[in-house]
């Protein structure tokens, strides 16, 4: 092989510079990297224009980037990229509980509250049940489980995003289950809600016809000793995004039922969270 640039050999030739040294796992990933990278602009025989708005995307991306928002990682869900490293690295048995992406608005060592507790603290929205079991494979009952969860509010906004407007811990808490592994909270039904699409990606978006939202869901993170941690999202199946979501991060497994309880003044949406044994 030639040590000079060409053309044909272009991927070639940059990867046999690497070091005797290299990490094994890292010459793998880099050395893909490099040949995917130099297939794709052969494929489409990029021109130096668009390599050129190619770098100021990337350059203005890394610029709006701050210690409350990364829009790296916008653009990673966005190109299903977030989901695609999340399904391979939590691959599960059949009927397990399935993930999804994490999100930015979790924040960790929310209220631990007693089960039954209404987690909606600005009296927003429809009210609404959550309630079902953290059952192992065999379908025994998993105690001392924490059941964390977060939503937005009625208005589509984490309590993050208004701190001056949302009472603290708005729409969060944690639940740790008994020997029966039943979790019961109350909260609001969720709504649909743009991703931020002020910046880089949000402009991406709009140059490929695709819209910014997320269909309604309620996120949860399950833990347990023992088992793998179930980050995840339930999904009210009657949204108008559901088949679009920006992020890509609806399963079927995932929509949940919510139905009219209480003369139709309250919704109710049972759930169980399956979890796989560290050991299974």
């Amino acid at each position: 092989m030639t040590k000079f640039f060409t053309e044909e050999a272009s991927d070639q030739t940059v990867n046999a510079r690497m070091g005797d040294t290299v990490p094994a796992r890292l010459k793998t990933v880099m050395e893909a990297l490099v040949r995917h990278m130099h297939e794709f602009v052969k494929e489409v025989e990029l021109t130096q224009e668009e390599w050129d708005i190619g770098i100021d995307f990337l350059t203005k991306t890394g610029q709006i980037c701050s210690g409350e928002r990364q829009e790296f990682i916008l653009l990673s869900d966005v190109l299903g990229v977030s989901m695609l490293v999340d399904a391979i690295n939590n691959r599960r048995p059949t009927g397990a509980t399935e993930n999804t992406v994490f999100g930015p608005f979790h924040v960790a060592n929310a209220p631990i509250r007693e089960m039954g507790t209404c987690i909606s603290l600005d009296g927003k929205g429809d009210t609404c049940l959550y309630e079902g079991r953290v059952i192992d494979l065999h379908g025994t009952p998993i105690e001392g489980a924490c059941v964390d969860v977060w939503s937005d509010n009625a208005e589509g906004f984490y309590d993050v995003q208004q701190p001056d407007l949302q009472p603290k811990w708005n729409n969060r808490g944690r639940f740790i289950t008994g020997s029966d592994g039943v979790y019961r909270f109350v909260g609001i039904k969720p709504v649909s809600y743009p991703i931020p699409d002020d910046g880089p990606v949000g402009q991406m978006l709009g140059h490929l016809g695709r819209h910014p939202n997320r269909p309604a869901h309620m996120h949860f993170m399950v833990t347990a000793p023992g088992h793998k941690t179930i980050v995840t999202h339930t999904f009210v199946g009657d949204d108008v995004y559901l088949g679009d979501d920006a992020v890509f991060g609806v399963k079927q497994t995932l929509v949940a039922p919510f139905e009219h309880i209480n003369g139709e003044t309250m919704w109710r949406s049972p759930f169980d969270f399956v979890m796989v044994a560290q050991a299974e």
